[in-house]
């Protein structure tokens, strides 16, 4: 076994597994590969994951036993709702007398749309929770199992205070073989009906996704892989294979959410529209400060309490086919090459298409046939996609993922200009303005809901299939871009990286110190559970007394199975990782703040006061730009804090802009706190306790420098 230390992520996509070897210590990409996905393969999706492991390790030659962490994005969740693959679900609704006739109500689910002509099906049961018995709950999981219920819901009034009833039902379910969700274990907000309909859709894919983990397990053990597995959650963080089986719903539009985790932690993205494209789809979304914008999932038109990244995913991408009517292009997407079977026409050698015709098919009954397809003597058919449009009009280069000779693909397209009697480039730009047309819309309407400064705004493009859109919808919308490094693989990139992330809350509109303290403690609990290092952990406390609710969002790195602690870099490595993300060099960078467990720095000259936190694991913990710093300690942070002068432009009394306490290498972000008096409540909770002499850098965000005005 070697001293060196390795993660690996895995993209389980809908036609490739991708893999991405990532050196523990600095971040880099040492290895990738790819493989089909194995859908149809005895172990299923299991068997693709194993295989691109196994060809990862053997390409870059590295050993099994020097991978400390496997962690994989999965498609199964979506997809197994979008396609209908899920249980009958049996509901045993709770509730006291005094509550029953609005609770019965409530509780009460009945089939949810999934998509046209796929339905989740339900059964219901409801109790009287005064006094309740076993006898009872088993007759009622009875009744249930009789009417065909596969899985099991049990779901009470005020359940997130008293969650005994619930539990019980579990344990008959357990009994009756049956796996149960409890409505406590996907949220402990109050909402009955939107917290029962969230355990519905989560209990609804426990067969499935219960089984993909087991085969995972299975196939990791026989191929003597010893690393912990993590799963990818559609919030951006990571869970614990054995918390999967308990929460599958938490892993929908895990896919996306890898991309984002890759921008944010292999990119260094802190302010932007992520804009990736595959082959098929493309997801579009929001970071600000650092953040991805997270929301509630929506699924069948039906809210839940699921948090997941607000990804906008649209029906075209780099293989999207193209349709013609009326001597022009009628439209690009949503069927693609992958859907139709066909090979992309700008990856073929151009004498391919010397006595090339043009075909008009239809990819799948009921589609419409006038998408348009090359078609030769020796070699077949052909498809005419974006990415074979963006190379005829001359838009790639060679490091894009999507390159092709211009040659090969303006030859493909030869056919259909002659016959529609256009220039082939000015063919190729009408099919991407026409693609484009139906991203632009989504990018204005994503700056729009999240108030962004337009002109400030800056496409980051990840996906293979990129290149094939960005340049053209960039330009409509005269905003800058940039392609990521490694964007090919960047999901599979952000898998490797992502943080463990745990999500508690509660309905309290005016929490006390104490509450504050008791939902840390909560949420320091949950996130053990996932797989987390305890030293990791940070926990931010957002508090909207608007909606009276209070939320403890932790996160983590992965507890690592390795020889040892991974070494600390010097101060000099932690220079050399910011400077990297500042894109300076090493000598332009300068170190203004530090504590035990991190080093703060910016750039020597930086009218936008951006700034660095480097851990010293050497790990980019927080990128911020308008940031002012403040070096004291746990007995002085009060009053520092306050002579920081970060309230608003008329200085209300109980008004400020937002900040981030660093100690150790704890992050403390009040960031979304508009009132002083909450901020210093939720600070004042995370030091008790802590020595008083401890240093602390203050930093405060948000504000423009005078610079900027």
């Amino acid at each position: 076994m070697s001293t060196k230390s390795y993660r690996i992520g895995i993209d389980v996509g809908g036609t490739f597994t991708k893999a991405a070897l990532i050196d523990n210590m600095d971040g880099s990409v040492a290895g990738r590969s790819s493989v089909h996905t194995t859908h149809d393969h005895p172990d299923g999706v299991a068997a693709g994951v194993i295989q691109v492991f196994e060809r990862v390790l053997s390409d870059a030659g590295i050993d099994a036993r020097d991978v400390v962490l496997l962690a994989h994005s999965t498609t199964q969740a979506t997809n197994a709702l979008l396609e209908g693959d899920v249980a009958r679900v049996g509901i045993v609704g709770l509730s006291s007398a005094k509550a029953a006739k609005l609770a019965e109500v409530q509780v009460r689910i009945d089939g949810i749309e999934l998509a046209p002509g796929r339905v989740l099906q339900t059964s219901n049961q409801f109790l009287l929770s005064d006094g309740l018995d076993r006898k009872a709950v088993e007759d009622a999981v009875r009744a249930l199992r009789a009417d065909g219920a596969q899985v099991l819901v049990a779901s009470a009034a005020f359940g997130v205070d008293n969650t005994s009833t619930e539990e019980l039902v579990r344990k008959v379910g357990e009994d009756f073989d049956l796996p149960t969700t409890c409505g406590h274990e996907v949220t402990r907000l109050y909402g009955l009906t939107t917290r029962t309909r969230t355990a519905v859709i989560n209990a609804s894919i426990l067969p499935r996704m219960i089984a993909t983990a087991n085969l995972t397990e299975t196939s990791m053990k026989n191929a003597g892989i010893d690393a912990p597995l993590m799963i990818m959650r559609g919030d951006g963080g990571v869970m614990s294979i054995s918390e999967m089986r308990h929460r599958p719903a938490m892993t929908m539009l895990s896919g996306p959410a890898a991309s984002v985790a890759g921008s944010l932690m292999h990119v260094g993205m802190s302010d932007g529209i992520y804009f990736e494209v595959g082959g098929t789809s493309t997801n579009l979304g929001v970071v600000k400060a650092g953040r991805p914008v997270v929301t509630y999932a929506n699924v069948g038109g039906h809210d839940t309490f699921v948090s997941s990244l607000d990804v906008r995913v649209l029906g075209v991408a780099g293989g999207s086919l193209i349709r013609i009517s009326d001597n022009s292009v009628r439209e690009v997407g949503p069927r693609s090459a992958h859907i139709a079977g066909l090979r992309y026409a700008c990856f073929a050698p151009a004498e391919v298409f010397e006595n090339a015709r043009v075909v008009f098919f239809e990819p799948k009954p009921g589609d419409g046939d006038d998408f348009v397809a090359i078609e030769t003597e020796q070699h077949g058919r052909f498809a005419l996609t974006t990415t074979c449009a963006a190379n005829a009009a001359g838009l790639t280069s060679p490091e894009m993922h999507c390159y092709a000779p211009a040659e090969a693909a303006r030859a493909a397209f030869a056919p259909l200009a002659a016959k529609m009697g256009k220039d082939v480039v000015s063919l190729a730009k009408e099919v991407l303005a026409s693609a484009a047309g139906k991203v632009m819309p989504t990018i204005r309407s994503l700056i729009k809901d999240y108030q962004l400064e337009e002109e400030q705004q800056v496409l980051i493009g990840t996906g293979g299939g990129i290149g094939a859109l960005l340049p053209t919808v960039a330009e409509g919308l005269s905003l800058r871009f940039e392609i990521a490094k490694d964007a090919e693989i960047i999901s599979s990139i952000g898998a490797a990286l992502a943080m463990v992330r745990e999500v508690v809350e509660r309905a309290n509109p005016d929490p006390s110190s104490d509450d504050i303290v008791h939902l840390r403690t909560e949420a320091l609990e949950a996130i053990g559970k996932l797989g987390a290092d305890p030293k990791t952990v940070d926990i931010s406390v957002e508090i909207d007394r608007q909606t009276g609710r209070i939320r403890a969002i932790a996160t983590g790195a992965a507890a690592l199975r390795s020889s040892g602690d991974t070494e600390a870099v010097t101060e000099r490595q932690a220079r050399r990782v910011a400077a990297r993300s500042f894109r300076q060099g090493e000598d332009d960078v300068e170190l203004v703040a530090e504590t035990p467990g991190a080093f703060v720095y910016r750039p020597k000259a930086d009218f936008r006061h951006s700034l660095r936190i480097v851990d010293r694991r050497g790990n980019v913990r927080l990128q911020r730009s308008h940031a002012v710093v403040h070096q004291t300690n746990v007995e002085n942070w009060q009053n520092s804090f306050q002579s920081m002068n970060l309230f608003g432009p008329e200085d209300p009394i109980d008004a400020f802009f937002g900040a981030v306490l660093l100690y150790d290498t704890h992050l403390v972000d009040v960031t979304d706190e508009s009132l002083f008096s909450n901020a210093v409540m939720i600070v004042d909770s995370e030091l008790s306790g802590v020595p008083r002499q401890t240093p602390v850098v203050l930093i405060g965000l948000g504000r423009p420098t005078a610079a900027e005005h």
